[in-house]
């Protein structure tokens, strides 16, 4: 009998340690004592040039860590404007202990970091920038994230100055539960289109997905970047740097197409709804002309936004300096365009003048139901 009663205790322990489910698995980390530290050499200073965006500027090693637990540890190099690493650009994570950071990755920190290579603007051409590496094992969502911090290595870079570099004005990108991107500030964003003669003066003509239970949209300047973020306080435009807090998002009461017209000088905006439907649906549009890659012999086809089929955009595309327009299904039967040499501007159907470009690397959107288009500077050369 007592033989017995042994076997169940033994049986009952088994069964208990196999109906525990992974759910109640935690693990004990500890951080390494050794740390982690960066183990390549650096040069004295980087010089960053456009024409070189997506060569390697550098690669960071780093020693693995120990957190005593048998999982695989995950690393993420960062970068930063700032040793206080306030805002992040993670570059890289996975499980390797070296990443490669190309001269694009630092540009964008540069840019940043207030930098350009402009000589008629007050902003400076070199200064540092910052990079750290995260080490880590488990999550958040888990409730077991352990990491741990390298030191911070600073590097100098520098951009060779350009007399016909181009200017860099205030962008304003939607983000949102009614826009096509969600509220994620990263997610290619649609810009509003900025006048072509006032700065602070921002249109875009488009769908809002709102309803009842949408909370509606915000403005960010700076994609991957929650602020500045532009919304509403007590009905007036006004941005988070000018509260000191978040502003409120714009509503919008119902799934439809409207004509948005905001101010962020006055602090004022107008949003009227339109009746789009008898405007013609284009299954084709394209960028042409000698300043871009296929010149005037062929387009250089631009891609239909899946949330509004009246917005088209190309991403990272390269202009030289000289014309361009934009025509539907390759042809010249209809087409846009308008004497300009502005970044954003307002193009006619079947005006057969061209738009100027300068040379650079742009992000190049169109709405084809008002004609508006903007090209956005990613690197200026």
């Amino acid at each position: 009998m007592r033989n017995f009663k042994y076997l169940l205790i033994a049986f009952l322990g088994i069964i208990s340690l196999f109906s525990c489910s992974d759910d109640d698995f935690t693990f004990i980390a500890k951080q390494d004592p050794n740390g982690i530290s960066f183990s390549n050499t650096t040069s004295e200073v980087y010089t960053l040039d456009a024409v070189n965006a997506d060569n390697l500027a550098e690669r960071f090693v780093w020693n693995s860590v120990d957190f005593g637990v048998q999982t695989p540890v995950s690393y993420e190099l960062q970068g930063a404007t700032s040793s206080s690493f306030d805002e992040i650009d993670p570059i890289s994570n996975g499980k390797e202990t070296n990443a490669a950071v190309t001269i694009k990755n630092m540009l964008t920190l540069a840019k940043d970091a207030g930098l350009d290579n402009d000589p008629d603007t007050e902003a400076p051409n070199s200064g540092d920038l910052f990079f750290r590496v995260r080490g880590y094992v488990g999550s958040n969502g888990g409730g077991n994230l352990v990491e741990q911090y390298s030191d911070t290595l600073t590097v100098r870079v520098m951009l060779p100055e350009n007399t016909d570099a181009v200017e860099l004005k205030r962008e304003l990108y939607l983000v949102g539960d009614a826009t096509a991107a969600g509220w994620s500030n990263d997610n290619n964003n649609t810009p509003l289109f900025r006048d072509s003669e006032n700065d602070d003066l921002y249109y875009f003509e488009g769908r809002f997905a709102g309803g009842a239970d949408v909370e509606g949209f915000k403005l960010l300047e700076s994609l991957g970047k929650w602020q500045p973020q532009w919304g509403i306080s007590e009905e007036m435009v006004t941005s988070s740097e000018i509260l000191g807090n978040d502003p409120n998002a714009f509503k919008v009461t119902e799934d439809a197409y409207f004509n948005l017209t905001v101010n962020v000088a006055d602090g004022t905006y107008s949003m009227e709804s339109i009746d789009e439907s008898s405007a013609t649906s284009y299954t084709s549009i394209g960028i042409i002309g000698d300043a871009t890659p296929t010149g005037w012999d062929a387009d250089t086809d631009m891609t239909q936004s899946e949330f509004n089929s009246h917005i088209w955009y190309i991403n990272d595309l390269t202009l030289t300096d000289g014309e361009f327009k934009f025509r539907e299904n390759n042809d010249w039967d209809v087409s846009w365009g308008i004497v300009s040499d502005a970044l954003s501007d307002k193009a006619e159907l079947g005006n057969s003048k061209n738009m100027t470009a300068s040379s650079g690397i742009y992000d190049i959107w169109f709405n084809d139901l008002d004609g508006r288009y903007i090209l956005i500077p990613q690197i200026s050369e």
